[in-house]
């Protein structure tokens, strides 16, 4: 199959890509040494990389304000087009008053001290981060992940289009796992796949995932199962460990070839029903058409409701994404339905379901207590336990309660 049977990127009929390569990328790597030098954070070198192979097309660069504000107050940039979260760049009071109008920068890793891009300079402005906080987040409270990213940037934003010029963001044992845009969508269109849903991952898979993969499945060609290795809040298990969990789960309980695996190198904004929207937008990017979204996507805490994310698709305009939501309704395992089930298919109460969490998950293996058999595949959990015997410190970890009652590993009966 042609991958121009796939559906289209985000906004265009082509994926925008701002990477360089060969005598291109050297001649500008030459002029980048000569550049007044910008340190930018794992965030925005993240969105720097998206920004170059493609995953956020149809953008050129970072916003400016119309853009910023427009995206903040109603999810559009200035030229109409659908946008869930601002992508901006922000540089200390000092830096922004030394820079001009139309100026070339270079912007380089502040972890690896790497040239990432050049920049050109075409706007610098102040926004209001309470404002920002409050659109995106729905909150202003500073424990909130999102909202403790947005505080912390620094006085000024500065926008304009970027050259990208490296992609090495990505560490180097998930080369085997890092795909660009193009790349999925080869992948999708020889395998003769049309209808391709996306599964977001930043937790190993338990069963309640890998209930949602095989519906989906049910009902499209390929799944994508497509993980974040960016940063993470403490207390998440390393994306690693994640990567081998999501392998051995592939390998033994799913048809061969019906599940591709992928990573992006974006930092978690815990954003909620927002970030559910930037996942559809870059998932489209890479060529799918759904996106699974079950409970608590992207969420953290109670900030959000457990099914705010699917609710959030339903509510922008018509035609915003060509994606389409796969929403799924909160599954556990049902000991008397004898095994995964949802709310829309489970006719028994509370205390004949086990409800199953990453967070749940996490709490009983960093105190080394017992998971049943029903929460997870043995394979998963033997590199769980692995890891989690070679943390020095136990991990502290929160559970939240949630509408439905708790979500709770062990089971009530």
């Amino acid at each position: 199959m042609s991958s121009s049977n796939l559906i289209q990127p985000h906004g265009s009929d082509k994926l925008k890509v701002l990477l360089l390569n060969g005598k291109e990328k050297e001649e500008e790597l030459k002029k980048a040494g000569k550049l007044k030098k910008i340190s930018i954070t794992s965030r925005e070198t993240g969105d720097l990389i998206m920004l170059g192979i493609g995953g956020f097309t149809p953008l050129n660069g970072f916003m400016g304000h119309d853009d910023w504000k427009g995206v903040c107050a109603d999810m559009k940039m200035s030229d109409g087009l659908f946008w869930p979260i601002p992508i901006t760049m922000s540089v200390s009071d000092e830096v922004a008053k030394s820079l001009r109008i139309n100026e070339e920068v270079t912007l380089v890793s502040d972890e690896t001290n790497e040239i990432m891009a050049t920049m050109k300079v075409t706007e610098k402005y102040k926004i209001d981060k309470d404002f920002e906080c409050k659109q995106v987040f729905t909150t202003k409270d500073p424990e909130h992940p999102g909202v403790k990213m947005v505080m912390q940037q620094l006085e000024w934003n500065v926008a304009g289009p970027v050259k990208v010029l490296s992609e090495s963001y990505f560490p180097e044992e998930f080369k085997g796992l890092y795909q660009r845009p193009a790349e999925s969508r080869k992948i999708f269109a020889e395998r003769g796949w049309r209808t391709i849903a996306a599964l977001q991952l930043r937790n190993p898979m338990h069963r309640s995932h890998e209930f949602l993969a095989k519906i989906a499945l049910e009902v499209s060609d390929g799944l994508y199962i497509h993980q974040l290795v960016g940063k993470l809040k403490p207390g998440d298990i390393p994306a690693e460990v994640r990567a081998k969990c999501i392998d051995v789960l592939v390998e033994n309980y799913f048809v061969k070839d019906s599940v591709l695996c992928g990573g992006y190198p974006l930092d978690m904004r815990y954003a909620g029903p927002r970030e559910a929207l930037l996942h559809g937008v870059f998932r489209q990017n890479f060529g799918c058409t759904h996106l699974i979204v079950g409970r608590d996507h992207a969420g953290v805490g109670n900030y959000y409701g457990p099914f705010d994310a699917q609710k959030i698709f339903y509510e922008i305009p018509e035609g915003s994404l060509l994606l389409k939501p796969l929403p799924i309704d909160w599954t556990f395992w049902c000991f008397k339905c004898g095994g995964m089930a949802s709310m829309k298919t489970c006719p028994h109460k509370k205390e004949d379901r086990l409800f199953l969490s990453g967070t749940a998950l996490r709490k009983a293996l960093s105190e080394n207590g017992d998971v049943p058999a029903e929460f997870s595949r043995p394979e998963v959990l033997a590199i769980l336990r692995e890891y989690y015997a070679t943390l020095e410190e136990k991990v502290e970890i929160k559970m939240h309660q949630f509408a439905t009652g708790d979500v709770n590993i062990k089971n009530n009966k």
